[in-house]
């Protein structure tokens, strides 16, 4: 008979165990999506700023401002709820946030034509914010993919999937950005 407890009680014990672990991996997940949260909102406050100082001094590169502006605007209307995002959703997700990477680029080409600008205090601060930010980001990144891979490989493996299933634990998505396998190409700039 207490044979029989004391496995019962390790069965729970264990089943506990396992349950508080996917919960701190849950939280660790969710709490890595809000730091890559605060510095895209971070990234998406510095660019009016960046694109005003460069307009006074490109003024007719209009279209490059206006292809920066617009690719924020598109980043900004999309909302992750990362605990249910699908394959698709974190896709476009990316794909808005790589498409912000190569608007910037194309201006910070520009920017490399102006000396003025170059010189420009404000300019260098923004730049200077603006490349931490992204730093930030790609750090920020990496630790939520690092908390989605141990999430993932506690709920998909035994007896951790069993836990995971009757507690409606699931799995999670990576973020990962378009052309990550590939070697980036600088960006292209013609006047």
């Amino acid at each position: 008979m207490y044979i029989i407890l004391g496995i019962i009680a390790v069965i729970i014990i264990a089943l506990i165990g396992l349950y508080n672990n996917f919960v701190k991996l849950r939280v660790r997940t969710d709490e890595a999506w809000a730091d890559i949260d605060v510095q895209l909102k971070r990234r998406y406050d510095l660019i009016p700023n960046l694109v005003e100082t460069v307009k006074g001094y490109a003024s007719h590169e209009r279209a490059t401002l206006q292809e920066v502006l617009e690719a924020r605007s598109k980043a900004t209307q999309m909302n992750i709820d990362v605990a249910n995002v699908t394959p698709a959703q974190m896709s476009q997700f990316a794909e808005l946030q790589a498409g912000i990477t190569g608007a910037l680029g194309k201006l910070m080409a520009i920017a490399e034509s102006y000396p003025d600008l170059k010189a420009n205090e404000n300019f260098l601060e923004l730049q200077r914010e603006l490349t931490d930010t992204e730093n930030k980001i790609q750090a920020a990144r990496r630790f939520y993919n690092t908390n989605v891979r141990d999430l993932n490989i506690a709920i998909q493996s035994f007896p951790g999937n069993v836990v995971a299933s009757m507690f409606g634990f699931g799995t999670r998505e990576f973020f990962e950005l378009e052309g990550d396998s590939i070697e980036r190409e600088p960006v292209k700039v013609s006047f």
